[in-house]
């Protein structure tokens, strides 16, 4: 039996097309906002993070009413990298938006995320939006959607989905291109035509898949999913059955249904409906509360595996505990592991070493999420360079995760792009010069070899290329990629950065310190210009003599240093580096501070990385 009075569904699309400003649309229009409330752009990215990035991180979900039905919305992110958050998310509905700007079209994570819809065979409605662009290119972007469906295997039922025209910034909709529609009417109404309803019966055993967590200081831990059968009641035992078992004697403390942006306290709730529930200890995602004397389980959520790890260190440098609240390696192992709670795709693994954790996530921009909320929140630790995660193939061989790589660039740097990609054993598959001045490029590249290409990708392109990436699988081992082409200056005393010794440098490379700032030995403080390490006295102080007047020295201008962001510097730094993390700093470094013992350890990675491409040559 469908249920007509609930429609469950979520926005995917790429990134910055529009998801959220549309929910902000939705939830204006649909009356859940009063007349004096203030009322934010993006209001569902509530996280700092997210404000800050202008990106969705976390899923999350809202309600809206429209003429009696109430439609559960959740709003996805865009990155593959949060592709846990787009799959946990598309457990909860029976129908999504698929949203593609009018200019940009379908991009790599517009398959990304429509290949998991298509998979658990979802209704899809296609929204085009930012149709006021004067670059728009409206028929031809449907015309790519269609192709992109065709490319994902689509079934005919599938490719037969309703166009609708946004313009979501200021809330309106249309059905066809010029109609007189000036709000986001035409939206609702083609969701309760085309989205159905949740296939459920309120009779049925109670089964409810929790695929979020939450926590509220009043009542703890809250889980957030779908009632797929069977009611929930306050006042009532129930099982929760999780990996280990099931455990008998549930009670809720509360329960909440969702109204707008706020949770609506209930005594009851039906099958059909996106709820959360309280006072179940020991809630993990995936879990399912049943009935006590019946406890059949859902199915347990599967997501793709990780593929990039980092090392996460307790801080142990000179400057260590000058600025951070938590340092030790209990308060760190228990915040990964209350991370790993609430993220799916996220797995945290020990190591030999007490004060070395193994974080195992989907790409580097998940992993500098989960540490600048750590920084935030008072921690201090130290993380490595992120590594890829192989897996051995059924002959034995080692195999590695491969990416499609996508470049919209201006023609000039073509060549440049494809020499550095070449060096990063990337293999072109496909070039497209439309004649507008940029190119369109398309890379099979093993993931290690996008590690520290961003960065890099930008300043190269002078900022005017577009770059992203898709996981395709695993492949056999591309051999040795060299990391990092140049150098870095690394300070061989601790002191104070002086303008004196960092004008001596501008001929060495670039500072990524300012003067004043304290360093100690071991720590990185700017880029070289050639291959090698160079250990500098950036503390030096200019001498006086007898035969000086106050005035004889020329005013002298320092070039800028060039100040990294945390992203920039986890790209930036070699396998025998770490970036030190506190709440009000972040700062490169060796791993190893003594320079004797970082001597012998680069000899043994020399004769190890020549041991490795000899055997990749044999191969």
């Amino acid at each position: 039996m469908r249920k007509n009075t609930i429609r469950n569904i979520a926005i995917i699309a790429h990134v910055d097309h529009g998801k959220t400003t549309l929910v902000d649309g939705m939830l204006r229009q649909s009356g859940i906002f009063s007349a004096h409330q203030e009322l934010k752009d993006r209001v569902m990215d509530s996280g700092d993070l997210e404000k800050e990035k202008g990106i969705t991180i976390t899923a999350k979900n809202t309600s809206v009413y429209y003429k009696g039905t109430k439609i559960n919305i959740i709003d996805t992110p865009g990155h593959a990298d949060f592709g846990g958050e787009v799959e946990r998310g598309l457990n909860l509905v029976d129908g999504v938006l698929l949203l593609v700007d009018a200019s940009e079209g379908p991009l790599p994570q517009t398959r990304f995320v429509l290949r998991k819809a298509m998979e658990k065979n979802l209704a899809t409605m296609l929204v085009i939006n930012k149709i006021d662009r004067p670059d728009a290119r409206i028929s031809e972007v449907i015309n790519e959607v269609y192709d992109l469906f065709i490319d994902l295997d689509a079934t005919e039922e599938q490719i037969e989905f309703p166009i609708i025209y946004t313009n979501a910034k200021i809330g309106v909709a249309h059905e066809a291109l010029g109609d007189s529609s000036t709000s986001l009417v035409p939206l609702f109404e083609q969701i309760i035509k085309h989205i159905p309803g949740p296939e459920c019966d309120d009779n049925a055993p109670t089964q409810f898949l929790i695929t979020n967590l939450d926590y509220d200081y009043y009542v703890g831990q809250v889980g957030v999913g779908r009632l797929v059968t069977g009611s929930l009641k306050m006042n009532t035992d129930y099982a929760l059955c999780h990996k280990e078992g099931v455990r008998l004697g549930c009670r809720f403390s509360a329960l909440y249904g969702f109204d707008g942006l706020k949770r609506k306290q209930m005594d009851a709730v039906e099958a059909g409906d996106i709820v959360a529930i309280a006072g179940v200890e020991g809630m993990t995602i995936g879990d399912t509360v049943c009935d006590q004397a019946n406890p059949i389980p859902l199915p347990r959520i599967n997501v793709d595996q990780p593929t990039v790890s980092m090392y996460f260190y307790v801080n142990n440098s000179p400057f260590s505990g000058r600025d951070g609240k938590f340092l030790t390696s209990r308060h760190i192992k228990d915040r990964l592991m209350r991370e790993q709670l609430g993220n799916v795709s996220l797995k945290i693994k020990d190591t030999e070493r007490a004060d070395c954790f193994e974080v195992c996530g989907r790409g580097e921009l998940q992993l500098a999420v989960l540490i600048e909320t750590m920084r935030r929140e008072g921690y201090e630790l130290q993380v490595s360079r992120p590594n890829v995660i192989t897996r051995e193939g059924e002959n034995g061989e080692k195999l590695e995760p491969v990416e499609e790589l996508f470049l919209d660039i201006p023609e000039e740097f073509v060549g440049v792009m494809t020499e550095k990609l070449s060096v990063r054993k990337g293999k072109m598959t496909n070039i497209q010069n439309k004649g507008s001045g940029r190119v369109h490029l398309n890379f099979v590249i093993p993931t290690r070899g996008l590690i520290g290409f961003r960065s890099q990708f930008l300043t190269d392109t002078k900022g005017a290329g577009i770059m992203n990436s898709l996981f395709k699988g695993y492949e056999p081992w591309f051999g040795v990629i060299q990391p990092r082409l140049r150098g870095v200056m690394i300070a061989d005393r601790p002191g104070r950065v002086t303008p004196y010794a960092s004008l001596a440098m501008e001929d060495r490379g670039i500072l990524i310190v300012e003067p004043n700032t304290d360093v100690y030995n071991g720590m990185v403080i700017g880029e070289r210009n050639k291959a090698d390490d160079l250990e500098v006295n950036i503390t030096r102080e200019k001498k006086l003599t007898n035969h000086r007047a106050s005035g004889s020295d020329p005013t002298v201008t320092l070039r800028p240093p060039k100040m990294l962001s945390l992203e920039q510097a986890i790209e930036m730094i070699a396998d025998d580096e770490l970036v030190e993390i506190t709440p009000k700093t972040f700062r490169i470094r060796k791993m190893e501070l003594d320079p004797n013992k970082r001597e012998k350890s680069r000899k043994t990675r020399m004769i190890a990385a020549r041991d490795e491409e000899r055997d990749d040559d044999d191969d």
